[in-house]
């Protein structure tokens, strides 16, 4: 027997260490790490022992026996994988990282952004940096950023990396200033008064636009929107969507076009059990859409969304997953490509099963060229494609003359994201993020490194990879902090953390500390056990500092 790993793996890694026989791969050394879907137990290696399920922070790790039926194919697909990379040495000794001497005074760093960038950071900084004081600073009332307001609610496995992340805040010398937004509330200027570094975590919150005629409508919107919306962000609970027609096309081809399309056909019953939105849930229980056509302009090995999460389409009651495109061009890559070539080839072969009341296309080698509509959507006007190589052999999307029109009234794109600038930092347009070599952020005039200012995360790297790549990209900006630190080269602040605190007392917005997110927590929680749900949550910025607020009253 051996132990497998399944679709809600983070790719944080932690298991990797705790193998005494070293048989989990990729390994962070490997260079196909930060670009795998997921982590493979190799079944002959395997010594049955448990460390790993033991440290799994999202459950994602089962023994095979008890493997539940759902998710009985990923037996096979570690062993698949392994046969196509078979162990050969144990791993490579990794490299020590360098550490900081304990100073007279403590290093003071601070992290804006509280998400899965931000708290590796600080949990890469504690373990670097002895006795370093870290403030981390979050627009929100509430940390987390997309494990708390991204992740889809139906994967609540994957939202148990929060509770990593609430151990990573409680360790000493860590303080949370949420509420306060930099840039508005509190200038960089301001933070680098009362730091030696600055580390932006600020993700990638901002739509990529489709760029075609009617994009505008009332109908057309960001999948963003839509995602922070069922999630529960503050800053678009009020917002309605048009659910009236029978339709909704998703423009896009990665795991946020699929959660999207998920949710869209999910029974409402089953999302009740979940911390869905309360909003949100009663809007989808009044939804007339059976049918959601996602678009992708390329085929099936091009996509960007995982096999785990198109497996995961399967599980979906009552929905019939269609794959058009499957075989327009099939292409040799990695173990995780042909394994999605495969299981789409196997939607593509499937007939409709009994019971099934919805649909879901995935229509490869198709553009939208517009949208259709005078004072809202009304349909959407497609292309097919082909791919052609290009000079560099790399295949690109062209556009054929055969076009089509769908009917439907939403239209909601997921092409992309972008990172915000923060003035005083510098920012590339171009690339909508921070410019940066290895984390450290470069002056947009002469290209040098900006003394103690930062960046990991999707604003570093753009919007890609996982939870748990974050870990990696975390650790990369750290080890140049500690660099530039170990240098000299890090600017002395004027401010400590009381003269910090001090300021943020005569700020108008209420600041919500670490005691009073515990508070809002335990607010959520008790809601939702009382409701059978892991918590219900407050989407009213005013409400959550209200709460926050409770035990300081």
């Amino acid at each position: 027997m051996s132990f497998v790993i399944t679709q809600s793996c983070c790719n944080d890694a932690s298991c990797i260490p705790v193998c005494p026989v070293s048989c989990i791969r990729p390994t962070p050394g490997d260079p196909d790490f930060l670009t795998s879907e997921m982590l493979y137990i190799d079944p002959k290696s395997c010594i049955d022992c448990g460390a790993c399920m033991d440290v799994c922070p999202v459950g994602a790790i089962y023994p095979e026996e008890e493997l539940p039926e759902s998710l009985d194919r990923y037996a096979d697909i570690n062993a698949a994988y392994f046969e196509r990379h078979p162990i050969t040495e144990g791993l490579a000794p990794a490299a020590a990282p360098i550490s900081v001497p304990r100073g007279e005074a403590p290093w003071r760093v601070a992290i804006v952004g509280s998400g899965p960038a931000g708290t590796f950071a600080a949990a890469e900084l504690m373990a670097r940096v002895p006795g370093v004081e870290i403030e981390m600073f979050d627009r929100l009332p509430t940390p987390w950023g997309l494990a708390r307001a991204g992740v889809a609610p139906d994967h609540w496995e994957t939202k148990e990396i929060s509770e990593v992340f609430r151990r990573i805040a409680s360790r000493p010398g860590f303080a949370f200033h949420l509420n306060v937004e930099i840039g508005k509330d509190l200038s960089h200027e301001e933070l680098m008064n009362h730091h030696h570094a600055v580390i932006y975590a600020t993700g990638a919150m901002q739509d990529r636009s489709l760029g075609v005629p009617g994009d505008d409508l009332p109908g057309s919107v960001a999948a963003i929107d839509f995602v922070a919306w069922y999630n529960g962000h503050p800053d678009f609970a009020d917002r309605t969507f048009d659910l009236t027609g029978s339709r909704a096309v998703v423009v896009g081809n990665g795991n946020v076009a699929l959660d999207v399309a998920r949710i869209l056909l999910t029974d409402p019953e089953t999302l009740a059990h979940s911390d869905i939105s309360d909003r949100a849930l009663n809007a989808l229980r009044t939804s007339s859409i059976t049918e959601v056509v996602v678009l992708g302009r390329r085929g099936v090995a091009q996509a960007s969304y995982t096999t785990p999460e198109l497996m995961a389409l399967a599980r979906v009651e009552g929905v019939e997953v269609v794959v058009e495109g499957a075989s327009a061009v099939q292409a040799e890559g990695s173990f995780a490509v042909e394994l999605k070539q495969q299981v789409a080839a196997e939607y593509a072969a499937a007939g409709t099963a009994a019971g099934v009341t919805r649909k879901l296309v995935l229509r490869h080698m198709t553009s939208p060229i517009r949208i259709i509509g005078e004072d809202s959507v009304t349909g959407i006007e497609l292309v097919r494609n082909e791919l052609v190589a290009d000079e560099d052999q790399q295949l690109q999307a062209v556009a054929t003359d055969d076009t089509s029109e769908l009917a439907t009234s939403l239209v909601i794109r997921a092409v992309g994201f972008r990172s915000a600038p923060v003035p005083g930092v510098p920012f590339d347009d171009s690339r909508s993020r921070f410019p940066h070599s290895s984390g450290c952020i470069l002056d947009d005039r002469s290209g040098d490194p900006v003394p103690g200012v930062y960046v990991t995360g999707w604003a570093k790297r753009g919007a890609s990879g996982v939870i748990g790549t974050n870990k990696r990209c975390a650790a990369e900006t750290v080890d140049a902090l500690v660099q530039d630190l170990l240098a000299g080269i890090l600017p002395v602040p004027s401010g400590d953390r009381a003269a910090l605190t001090q300021r943020i007392s005569e700020l108008p917005v209420d600041s919500v500390d670490r005691q009073g997110w515990l508070t809002i927590e335990k607010h959520e929680r008790t809601l939702g056990a009382s409701q059978g749900r892991p918590r219900v949550k407050i989407v009213d910025r005013t409400a959550l500092v209200a709460v926050a607020r409770q035990d300081t009253a």
